[in-house]
Order: C-alpha cells, then sequence, then structure tokens
C-alpha cells in the first residue's frame, strides 16, 4: 500500500532547498556580544525576538500575534546573503533596505510563489511599518538590540550611550515599549556611570 503525500514533493523540495539557504542566518555575525563575550548571530537576534513577543502576549492581546511572530522571524531574513550593518552604522539613505529586500528576493527565488510572496509582503510590512504590528515589532526589534547592549560582555570602550537614543521613535509608540524603554534607559545609566568610576 502506497502512503498518500502530504505535500507535492517538488514543493517540499523547494521549501527545503530555502531552509538549507536560510540557514545562513546562524553564522551571520551581528556587532552585539553575549554574555559570554562572543558575536551574536542575526539568527540569535531573531530567536530573543520572538521570545519578547511571545512572553508579552498578554498586553498585545489587540495585535495578530501569529503575525507578530511571523514579522520578527523574516524582518532580517535577507542578511543571510549580505551579512547585517551594525546599528551604529546605519543612516536612512545607506540603501540598506533596497540592498536586504534584493537578497531577500535571491533567498526566496527557490519557494513555491505564494510562499516566496508571503515572506517579501511580511518584510516590506515591516520595513515600511504600514501595520499596528509591523511597527510594534520595529519597537521590539530595537529593544532586543539595547537589551543585548546591556548584558553583553562588550569591549571597554563600548558606547553605552547610544543605547539612549537608539531606535527612540519607534520605542513610543505604545504604552508597553516605553515601559520597556525607561526600564532600559535606566539600566543604560547605570552601566554608564559604572564605566566612568572605573576609568
Amino acid at each position: 500500500m502506497t502512503t498518500p503525500y502530504a505535500i507535492a514533493p517538488s514543493r517540499l523540495a523547494a521549501i527545503i532547498d530555502f531552509l538549507q539557504t536560510a540557514e545562513k542566518l546562524k553564522d551571520t555575525l551581528r556587532s552585539g556580544i553575549t554574555s559570554n563575550g562572543r558575536a551574536e548571530s542575526t539568527a540569535e537576534h531573531s530567536w530573543r525576538l520572538c521570545l519578547m513577543v511571545m512572553l508579552f502576549d498578554r498586553e498585545l492581546a489587540a495585535y495578530d500575534r501569529l503575525k507578530l511572530l511571523r514579522l520578527c522571524l523574516v524582518h532580517d531574513l535577507g542578511e543571510a546573503i549580505s551579512g547585517d550593518v551594525p546599528a551604529t552604522c546605519q543612516s536612512p539613505d545607506d540603501g540598506r533596505a533596497a540592498r536586504e529586500r534584493a537578497d531577500l528576493e535571491t533567498l526566496c527565488a527557490p519557494l513555491p510563489d505564494d510562499l516566496g510572496r508571503e515572506i517579501l509582503g511580511l518584510w516590506d510590512e515591516y520595513s515600511r511599518g504600514t501595520t499596528p504590528e509591523a511597527r510594534m515589532v520595529k519597537g521590539f526589534d530595537k529593544l532586543e538590540t539595547m537589551l543585548q547592549h546591556l548584558i553583553g560582555r562588550n569591549a571597554a570602550d563600548f558606547d553605552y550611550a547610544f543605547n539612549l537614543t537608539y531606535g527612540a521613535q519607534h520605542t513610543v509608540r505604545h504604552p508597553l515599549l516605553f515601559q520597556i524603554r525607561e526600564l532600559v534607559d535606566a539600566a543604560t545609566r547605570e552601566r554608564i556611570a559604572a564605566c566612568g568610576t572605573r576609568k
């Protein structure tokens, strides 16, 4: 007796091909440093961003929580091709968004059309901030980076003051984001003061 396939073999092969290429995100390093002193990967950043959103599920009841998680998963996916640009090196006119979008198109090329369109659509939604969910994820994305700065075993000359202005426009859009921001800013000021006393 032959067992019927749950998915067309060609569709399955295309999805596996995409997943194997997307695995490169595990080796795409960011400028953030882990608490053990090694560079974090973009995949690790995206994982903890998903975890943050999941933990605030109750506070985010008015949002499409599945969409929030999908946006978290795809927001940096294009970095699997060309890598990450450190937050301290980013500027609004650096062409980074267009490059990352083009890289994501390359990454999604093996996928069935419906899945490729879905991932690119989610990335566009996040990049443009066109929905409440996209704007919320942008805020969480900035906060995750700031939290990593605080816990990382950073170099002695690390500029903690960067945290105090980073992503400010994205973290004032919702009371939860603002509340987390206040906590992170207070911890940042404590870290700056502690570093100043060691000089």
